[in-house]
Protein backbone atom coordinates (compact mmCIF):
# COMPACT_ATOMS: atom_id res chain seq x y z
CA UNK A 1 0.00 0.00 0.00
CA UNK A 2 2.67 2.55 0.64
CA UNK A 3 4.09 2.02 -2.68
CA UNK A 4 1.04 3.39 -4.18
CA UNK A 5 1.41 6.81 -2.48
CA UNK A 6 5.11 7.03 -3.19
CA UNK A 7 5.06 10.32 -5.13
CA UNK A 8 8.01 10.68 -6.42
CA UNK A 9 7.66 6.79 -8.24
CA UNK A 10 4.40 8.37 -9.10
CA UNK A 11 5.61 11.58 -11.02
CA UNK A 12 8.61 10.94 -12.47
CA UNK A 13 8.66 6.82 -12.81
CA UNK A 14 12.43 4.88 -12.25
CA UNK A 15 13.76 8.30 -14.58
CA UNK A 16 15.93 10.67 -12.74
CA UNK A 17 14.42 14.63 -12.11
CA UNK A 18 17.71 15.70 -14.75
CA UNK A 19 15.77 13.37 -16.87
CA UNK A 20 13.01 16.79 -17.51
CA UNK A 21 15.26 18.97 -19.27
CA UNK A 22 16.62 15.92 -21.30
CA UNK A 23 12.56 15.43 -22.58
CA UNK A 24 12.31 19.49 -22.79
CA UNK A 25 15.39 19.83 -25.77
CA UNK A 26 14.47 16.34 -26.85
CA UNK A 27 10.79 18.07 -27.65
CA UNK A 28 12.33 21.37 -29.03
CA UNK A 29 14.77 19.11 -31.61
CA UNK A 30 11.87 16.81 -32.60
CA UNK A 31 9.18 19.56 -32.95
CA UNK A 32 11.74 21.77 -35.15
CA UNK A 33 12.03 17.96 -37.11
CA UNK A 34 8.17 18.36 -37.51
CA UNK A 35 8.34 21.74 -38.38
CA UNK A 36 10.96 21.46 -41.03
CA UNK A 37 9.25 17.58 -42.50
CA UNK A 38 6.15 19.42 -43.32
CA UNK A 39 7.64 22.63 -45.00
CA UNK A 40 9.74 20.46 -46.84
CA UNK A 41 7.09 18.27 -48.12
CA UNK A 42 5.20 21.92 -49.29
CA UNK A 43 2.30 24.25 -48.61
CA UNK A 44 -0.48 21.83 -48.90
CA UNK A 45 0.55 19.99 -45.43
CA UNK A 46 -0.53 23.02 -43.72
CA UNK A 47 -4.31 22.55 -45.34
CA UNK A 48 -6.46 19.63 -46.43
CA UNK A 49 -4.33 16.65 -47.08
CA UNK A 50 -4.36 14.12 -49.20
CA UNK A 51 -3.97 10.26 -48.59
CA UNK A 52 -0.52 10.55 -49.47
CA UNK A 53 0.35 13.34 -46.95
CA UNK A 54 -1.91 12.22 -44.74
CA UNK A 55 0.39 9.10 -44.45
CA UNK A 56 3.40 10.63 -44.06
CA UNK A 57 2.04 13.01 -41.24
CA UNK A 58 0.93 10.24 -39.17
CA UNK A 59 4.45 8.55 -39.71
CA UNK A 60 6.34 11.57 -38.71
CA UNK A 61 4.09 12.10 -35.70
CA UNK A 62 4.70 8.20 -35.03
CA UNK A 63 8.34 8.23 -35.32
CA UNK A 64 9.06 11.26 -33.18
CA UNK A 65 6.78 10.60 -29.97
CA UNK A 66 8.34 7.65 -28.74
CA UNK A 67 11.65 9.15 -27.98
CA UNK A 68 10.49 12.02 -26.11
CA UNK A 69 9.63 10.35 -23.53
CA UNK A 70 12.28 6.96 -23.57
CA UNK A 71 15.86 7.65 -21.80
CA UNK A 72 16.86 4.72 -23.39
CA UNK A 73 15.80 6.01 -27.06
CA UNK A 74 18.44 7.87 -28.96
CA UNK A 75 17.86 10.88 -31.52
CA UNK A 76 19.88 9.16 -34.17
CA UNK A 77 17.20 6.88 -35.31
CA UNK A 78 13.85 9.46 -35.71
CA UNK A 79 15.71 11.65 -37.22
CA UNK A 80 16.79 9.54 -40.37
CA UNK A 81 13.41 7.98 -40.57
CA UNK A 82 11.99 11.06 -40.64
CA UNK A 83 14.42 12.09 -43.02
CA UNK A 84 13.32 9.19 -45.39
CA UNK A 85 9.85 10.16 -44.76
CA UNK A 86 9.93 13.11 -45.97
CA UNK A 87 12.28 11.99 -49.09
CA UNK A 88 9.70 9.81 -49.60
CA UNK A 89 6.73 12.05 -50.05
CA UNK A 90 8.68 14.32 -52.48
CA UNK A 91 9.61 11.84 -54.48
CA UNK A 92 5.88 10.45 -54.98
CA UNK A 93 4.70 14.19 -55.44
CA UNK A 94 7.06 14.30 -58.21
CA UNK A 95 6.32 10.61 -59.42
CA UNK A 96 2.63 11.58 -59.65
CA UNK A 97 3.24 15.08 -60.75
CA UNK A 98 4.66 13.59 -63.95
CA UNK A 99 2.74 10.14 -64.40
CA UNK A 100 -1.08 11.10 -63.93
CA UNK A 101 -2.30 7.58 -64.19
CA UNK A 102 0.08 7.17 -60.53
CA UNK A 103 -2.01 10.35 -59.10
CA UNK A 104 -4.99 8.30 -59.84
CA UNK A 105 -3.92 5.31 -58.27
CA UNK A 106 -2.77 7.68 -55.09
CA UNK A 107 -5.48 10.52 -54.80
CA UNK A 108 -8.14 8.84 -56.84
CA UNK A 109 -10.02 11.58 -59.61
CA UNK A 110 -12.44 13.66 -58.93
CA UNK A 111 -16.13 12.58 -58.77
CA UNK A 112 -19.41 13.82 -59.76
CA UNK A 113 -22.27 13.53 -57.34
CA UNK A 114 -24.65 15.66 -58.52
CA UNK A 115 -25.58 16.74 -62.28
CA UNK A 116 -28.20 19.08 -62.79
CA UNK A 117 -30.11 18.34 -60.24
CA UNK A 118 -29.80 14.48 -60.08
CA UNK A 119 -27.91 12.46 -57.72
CA UNK A 120 -25.50 10.15 -59.26
CA UNK A 121 -26.16 7.00 -56.87
CA UNK A 122 -23.31 4.95 -57.96
CA UNK A 123 -21.18 7.69 -57.30
CA UNK A 124 -22.66 8.26 -53.89
CA UNK A 125 -21.81 4.47 -53.58
CA UNK A 126 -18.23 4.78 -54.24
CA UNK A 127 -17.43 7.61 -52.36
CA UNK A 128 -19.21 5.95 -48.79
CA UNK A 129 -21.59 8.92 -48.95
CA UNK A 130 -24.85 9.04 -47.47
CA UNK A 131 -27.65 11.04 -48.95
CA UNK A 132 -28.09 13.16 -45.37
CA UNK A 133 -24.34 13.61 -45.20
CA UNK A 134 -24.63 15.50 -48.97
CA UNK A 135 -27.54 17.32 -48.29
CA UNK A 136 -26.24 18.70 -45.18
CA UNK A 137 -23.52 19.74 -47.21
CA UNK A 138 -25.69 21.55 -49.77
CA UNK A 139 -27.85 22.81 -46.93
CA UNK A 140 -24.25 24.65 -45.55
CA UNK A 141 -24.15 25.90 -49.56
CA UNK A 142 -27.78 27.89 -48.47
CA UNK A 143 -29.68 25.67 -50.96
CA UNK A 144 -32.89 24.70 -50.67
CA UNK A 145 -33.66 22.07 -53.31
CA UNK A 146 -31.52 20.12 -55.84
CA UNK A 147 -32.80 22.05 -59.07
CA UNK A 148 -30.40 24.56 -57.61
CA UNK A 149 -27.46 22.55 -58.48
CA UNK A 150 -26.17 22.20 -61.69
CA UNK A 151 -22.63 20.43 -60.70
CA UNK A 152 -21.40 19.29 -57.30
CA UNK A 153 -17.86 17.54 -57.40
CA UNK A 154 -16.24 15.89 -54.95
CA UNK A 155 -12.37 16.35 -55.16
CA UNK A 156 -9.75 13.85 -54.68
CA UNK A 157 -8.50 15.67 -51.51
CA UNK A 158 -12.14 14.85 -49.82
CA UNK A 159 -13.77 18.38 -50.20
CA UNK A 160 -16.50 19.58 -52.12
CA UNK A 161 -16.94 22.19 -55.30
CA UNK A 162 -20.36 23.62 -56.13
CA UNK A 163 -22.01 24.79 -59.53
CA UNK A 164 -24.89 26.49 -59.19
CA UNK A 165 -27.31 27.13 -61.14
CA UNK A 166 -27.45 31.31 -61.48
CA UNK A 167 -30.72 32.15 -62.55
CA UNK A 168 -34.16 30.55 -62.65
CA UNK A 169 -33.08 27.45 -61.31
CA UNK A 170 -35.91 24.64 -61.82
CA UNK A 171 -37.58 22.53 -59.40
CA UNK A 172 -36.06 19.90 -57.58
CA UNK A 173 -36.29 17.73 -54.66
CA UNK A 174 -35.99 19.56 -51.59
CA UNK A 175 -33.03 19.55 -49.46
CA UNK A 176 -35.34 20.62 -46.32
CA UNK A 177 -35.28 17.30 -43.54
CA UNK A 178 -38.94 15.73 -43.58
CA UNK A 179 -39.38 16.57 -39.95
CA UNK A 180 -38.93 20.39 -40.28
CA UNK A 181 -42.52 20.07 -41.29
CA UNK A 182 -43.25 23.66 -40.72
CA UNK A 183 -40.13 24.88 -42.77
CA UNK A 184 -40.87 22.55 -45.83
CA UNK A 185 -44.71 24.06 -45.80
CA UNK A 186 -43.03 27.61 -46.73
CA UNK A 187 -41.47 25.87 -49.61
CA UNK A 188 -43.50 26.40 -53.24
CA UNK A 189 -44.07 23.36 -54.86
CA UNK A 190 -44.05 23.33 -58.51
CA UNK A 191 -47.39 22.26 -60.16
CA UNK A 192 -47.00 19.33 -62.02
CA UNK A 193 -43.65 18.24 -61.43
CA UNK A 194 -42.98 15.00 -58.92
CA UNK A 195 -39.44 14.93 -58.01
CA UNK A 196 -37.74 10.80 -57.15
CA UNK A 197 -37.13 10.49 -53.56
CA UNK A 198 -34.38 8.99 -54.44
CA UNK A 199 -32.26 10.21 -57.20
CA UNK A 200 -33.95 13.85 -57.19
CA UNK A 201 -35.34 13.40 -60.68
CA UNK A 202 -38.34 15.27 -61.89
CA UNK A 203 -40.73 14.46 -63.98
CA UNK A 204 -43.97 16.12 -65.13
CA UNK A 205 -47.22 14.85 -64.62
CA UNK A 206 -50.93 15.74 -63.27
CA UNK A 207 -50.31 13.56 -60.04
CA UNK A 208 -47.27 11.55 -58.25
CA UNK A 209 -46.56 8.75 -61.43
CA UNK A 210 -47.41 5.02 -60.29
CA UNK A 211 -44.25 3.94 -62.13
CA UNK A 212 -40.95 3.65 -60.68
CA UNK A 213 -38.14 6.33 -61.35
CA UNK A 214 -36.84 5.80 -65.36
CA UNK A 215 -33.21 7.11 -63.43
CA UNK A 216 -32.80 4.96 -60.38
CA UNK A 217 -35.78 2.41 -60.44
CA UNK A 218 -37.58 3.87 -57.12
CA UNK A 219 -41.25 4.08 -56.57
CA UNK A 220 -41.10 7.20 -54.35
CA UNK A 221 -42.41 10.51 -55.49
CA UNK A 222 -42.78 14.28 -53.68
CA UNK A 223 -44.00 17.38 -54.88
CA UNK A 224 -40.87 19.26 -56.33
CA UNK A 225 -40.32 22.45 -54.83
CA UNK A 226 -38.92 25.88 -55.69
CA UNK A 227 -36.61 28.48 -53.76
CA UNK A 228 -38.10 30.55 -51.38
CA UNK A 229 -38.43 33.69 -52.76
CA UNK A 230 -36.91 36.60 -50.71
CA UNK A 231 -38.84 39.74 -49.82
Amino acid sequence: MSSIIELPRLLMGDTPWSFLLEVAIRMVILYLVLFTGQRLMGKRMAGQLSRTEQAALVSLAATVGLPILSPDRGLVAPLLIAAIIVLMQRLVVHWAARHPQVEHVLQANVITLVADGVLKLDALEHAVLSHERLYAQLRGENLEHLGQVRRLYMEANGTFSLVEVEENPPPGLSLVPGWDEDFRKLQPTAAGRFACCSCGWVAEAPQAPATACPKCGVDNWEPAVEAIKQS
